[in-house]
């Protein structure tokens, strides 16, 4: 039997569980370091395991027929890798991996939806959780319809702050730009905005958060509806969680 305790367990959605859900999945809990680039869900692939981040952060990327990618949301200690086999799909043609290092748990996706089935409160739990997730879809649309690039981007990097828990986000332009779906000349044009307003300060892989505040304030309506839907839903959030350094976040 795996060595965890749902009592220190990182993973908001694991310490979620209801204790009979979780006990029954603790022998098939895997820990296992996640690096960079570490690939979670492989596009139209059947998925065999599912990911419970508690470190880094792992990114959905979309591709289309004529190879173009853009990621289309963001997975970490909040969530799973995996998800869509919640609904009964096997595989999915996004494709998941970790953009930045940390750690996680793996569970069989056959335990998974075994414990599902025994217990519907932590179904129906784990499907709030995919609403949740489709909600992050549904506000990149809007951020990328009704939003300017920098409040699309101070958005992007208000998501990776939660997640990350740290005020230095280890964040290429390379990678910012697969977030904002542009080329990497165009990170360069607005990293200086948020830089102005003194948010942020950029460098060579890494943007330190100055200010969240003003951060939220840039990405204004873009940011915090699927963050207060899963406060709600979930029971825990991700906004007010302690950061290492001791400090809270958010309101």
């Amino acid at each position: 039997m795996s060595d965890f305790s749902q009592s220190n367990i990182q993973n908001l959605l694991l310490r979620a569980l209801p204790l009979e859900a979780f006990d029954l999945l603790l022998p098939e809990m895997q820990p296992l370091a996640l690096p960079v680039k570490f690939e979670l869900i492989a596009p139209n692939v059947p998925s065999e395991t599912a990911y419970f981040l508690e470190s880094g952060l792992g990114s959905m990327v979309a591709t289309n027929s004529d190879d173009e990618t853009v990621e289309v949301a963001h997975i970490g200690y909040e969530g799973m890798a995996g998800a869509h086999v919640l609904l009964k799909v096997d595989q999915t043609p996004n494709r998941t991996f970790m953009q930045v290092g940390g750690n996680g748990i793996s569970v069989p996706v056959s335990a998974l939806l075994s414990m599902a089935q025994q217990v519907p409160s932590a179904n129906d739990l784990l499907l709030n959780y995919v609403h949740c997730f489709e909600l992050q879809f549904a506000h990149s649309a809007l951020a990328n319809a009704r939003y300017t690039m920098h409040g699309r981007l101070a958005r992007w990097l208000l998501m990776c702050h939660d997640r990350l828990r740290d005020n230095d986000l280890p964040l290429t332009h390379e990678f910012l730009g697969l977030m904002l779906g542009v080329r990497r000349s165009g990170v360069s044009n607005e990293l200086p905005i948020l830089e102005a307003a003194h948010a942020i300060k950029a460098t060579r892989g890494n943007i330190r958060i100055l200010d969240r505040a003003k951060l939220e304030a840039i990405a204004a309506g873009s940011y915090g509806v699927p963050e207060d839907e899963y406060e709600r839903l979930i029971g825990l959030s991700i906004k007010k969680m302690p950061r290492r350094d001791g400090q809270v976040e958010g309101p």
